[in-house]
Formats: structure tokens, C-alpha cells, sequence
């Protein structure tokens, strides 16, 4: 029996390979938000590894939506033709699917790059006033400016046109980061957002901002191709954002369209508490899934196969995304194909590492004819530049 991890899945036109994902991861490599040859290195390496979806780390809509001054972006010409060299790159040259995380940071904008002393970068060393729901402030980060109603519409735009700069590059994907503490994370937990006006208050109100991106973004970005959002399931702290809330908000996304939901957690406040583990946030994931009746994608602290196959296996999710397990072995899907003894195309410059051409005859190894359409035979030429 094929397991779960290897069998592929449908959402809207797009059919993934498999279920493995890679998950956003900040590089801090791009010059004025555009791409660079180690996106180039980075995602493409992913690609040619046999990821069912690669997703690009969090990409600015605006340029002070951006984390920092070095973090990738999608409002500009030079932005689109950046990041379509990446992609064209991947299809080229691997399977996998390409999604793009869209985002604003919000207050928690204009920082150095997370290898640095984490300290405000100032407007006079490239660095901007952040944006934030309400005033909110902490020693990391610069004081934000509360946003007006025409600020609210701008950020609003600002997704939309990046979306259809996606959507204008071939992007197979759209996810929308409501979480970590960025933007619509602010708007949407009560420990951050303080407006007395129709942003704020109660649930409805609070959830309101995003909600009004997500119907936005939809409806520019091609129909049959799959939107999902990335949410902070809970916020560790006591009176903040919960996971009855986060059901709630999967619910509202799913009928205006919302393909998936991937269950993180935590990034709205330094007094957090959380508690970490193997896969310690899978059961928000779970109970989104049956609360909410939408796909999930589950992640943290998944770094085994039999782990991520016993997820599936019960129903907690439908996906899994793997950060920094993919860091340390970015072929960590064909170690999880030797592991349940799965066939796994591997790129045909690389054909001559795959575990079965070293399997003695009559053991499964790869014979000289054998060619089942997910695997290449020996005799493929290897002068061929696709799949």
C-alpha cells in the first residue's frame, strides 16, 4: 500500500506529486525585494528533490511590508521578473508545484536579517516606519504608525496587486500569512489590536481585515488555481488569539473560498509560553481540520517519515511542511521514499544515486528497460533538461 506521504492530492486544477511541503523560510537574500541566485540555489535545490509544494519565505506585497530590508518582494516590475526567473527555473527542471507566501509584517517590519542583533533598522540605515492595527510597543521593533482607513486600503491593494503579479508569473499557489504576529495577525488577536472602530472589538470585527484581503485576493488571482492561509492557531498567552477563535476564522475562510489552512502558532507577543515538542502543534491542525471542515497543513517539529505518515494516517492533517528539517537534508522526501520503499523520480543528472540501481538483480533493482513513468531507467538520456 502506497502511503499516504507518496500519494497525491488535489486541490481545485492543481494536483500535487505527494503531500511533502516546503514550508516559508525567511533567507534574507534579496536586494530591494527581488530574488536572488540563492532563491535560485535554495528553492530550486527543493524542486529537484521531489517536494510535492515548495512555498516561497514570506514576500513583501509593499516595500514596508517587508521584515527587513533584505526579505524578498512582489510590488514591483523588477520584483515579478525576479522571481519569475526563479520559478521558470523550478518548472524547468523539477515536479514540485510553486506557491508564494504573500505578506505585510506589519509592526514587527524594518529589522535586521534573524542572524543579527535583533534591534529596529532606522529610516536613515534603509530601514521605515512600521505599520500596526494600534499602537503596540516592545524593544525589538521601531514604534509603528496606527493605520488610517486609507492606510487599510492601501494594504489591501498592495495584496491584490501581488497577487496578480503571481498569478502573471505562473505561480501554481497563493498562501496569505495571517500569522506570527505580521499584519493581519495584529488585526486579528485582541492583544494587539485595540480600534474602536469597525476593525476592532469584537471576533467579527477583528477578523474583518483579512477576511476582506482573502475575498480580494480570490477573486484576482485565476479560480482554478488554490489559495490557502497560513494562521497562528493560538497565541500561547492568556486573553490573546485562541484556537476556538482560529476554527472560527477557518470556517469564515473556507466559504469565501480557501483552499487549506497551515496551523502554526505563536509570534504576537514576547510573553509567550510555548511548549515545543514533536510535532507539538499538529493538534491545532486536527482540530481545525473537524472544526472548521477545511484542508489543513500541519507543521512543526515534524522531522521523521513514519512521524509525518502517522499524521496523515489519523486524520490531523492533510499536508505536511517541513522548515528546518529540509535545511539539514533538503532531499528529505527521497530519504522518506528509501524509508517506505517508494519509487521516486529522481532528476536525471542524479540518476546514478538512486538507492535501487545499487540493489543486487531479482531485489528490486532498476533494470536497464524499466520505466513505470514515475522513475527513470538507466538508459535516459542525460542530456534532457526536464523532467
Amino acid at each position: 500500500m502506497v502511503p499516504l506521504l507518496f500519494t497525491p492530492f488535489d486541490m481545485r486544477g492543481l494536483t500535487l506529486d505527494n503531500r511533502i511541503v516546503l514550508s516559508p523560510m525567511c533567507q534574507y537574500a534579496a536586494k530591494d525585494g527581488n530574488a536572488s541566485d540563492w532563491h535560485l540555489m535554495h528553492l530550486g535545490q527543493f524542486a529537484c528533490a521531489n517536494v510535492g509544494l515548495i512555498i516561497t519565505e514570506a514576500t513583501g506585497v509593499e516595500p514596508r511590508g517587508r521584515i527587513s530590508p533584505h526579505c524578498l518582494g512582489l510590488y514591483s516590475d523588477d520584483n515579478q521578473a525576479a522571481l519569475a526567473r526563479v520559478v521558470d527555473f523550478c518548472k524547468e527542471y523539477g515536479r514540485s508545484k510553486f506557491g508564494v507566501q504573500l505578506a505585510h509584517a506589519g509592526r514587527k517590519s524594518s529589522t535586521p536579517a534573524s542572524f543579527i542583533a535583533r534591534k529596529p533598522v532606522p529610516p536613515e540605515e534603509g530601514g521605515w516606519i512600521p505599520l500596526a492595527p494600534s499602537y503596540y510597543e516592545d524593544h525589538q521593533h521601531p514604534h509603528p504608525q496606527v493605520m488610517t482607513s486609507v492606510d487599510i486600503e492601501e494594504a489591501q491593494q498592495a495584496f491584490v496587486q501581488a497577487t496578480r503579479r503571481a498569478a502573471a508569473i505562473g505561480v501554481d499557489l497563493i498562501e496569505l500569512h495571517f500569522a506570527h504576529g505580521y499584519l493581519i495577525h495584529e488585526f486579528l488577536t485582541p492583544l494587539i489590536n485595540k480600534r474602536e472602530d469597525r476593525y476592532g472589538g469584537s471576533l467579527e470585527n477583528r477578523m474583518r481585515f483579512g477576511l476582506e484581503i482573502f475575498e480580494q485576493c480570490r477573486a484576482a488571482f485565476p479560480s482554478e488555481r488554490p489559495m490557502g492561509v497560513r494562521i497562528s492557531a493560538i497565541d500561547w498567552v492568556e486573553g490573546g488569539w485562541t484556537l476556538e477563535e482560529s476554527c472560527a476564522l477557518a470556517a469564515e475562510l473556507k466559504a469565501r473560498g480557501c483552499d487549506y489552512i497551515c496551523c502554526s502558532s505563536g509570534g504576537a507577543t514576547l510573553d509567550q509560553k510555548i511548549t515545543p515538542g514533536p510535532g507539538y502543534q499538529t493538534p491545532f491542525s486536527d482540530a481545525v481540520r473537524r472544526e472548521g471542515k477545511i484542508t489543513t497543513m500541519a507543521v512543526g517539529q515534524i522531522w521523521e517519515p513514519q512521524q509525518a505518515e502517522e499524521v496523515l494516517q489519523t486524520g490531523k492533517a492533510d499536508m505536511i511542511a517541513l522548515g528546518r528539517k529540509f535545511m539539514s537534508n533538503p532531499h528529505w522526501a527521497w530519504t522518506a521514499a528509501t524509508h517506505f520503499q517508494q519509487p521516486l523520480p529522481y532528476p536525471p543528472r542524479y540518476r546514478t544515486a538512486h538507492p535501487r540501481l545499487s540493489l543486487p538483480a531479482g531485489a528490486g533493482a532498476l533494470s536497464a528497460t524499466e520505466n513505470d513513468g514515475r522513475m527513470f531507467h538507466t538508459g535516459l538520456d542525460l542530456t534532457a533538461r526536464s523532467w
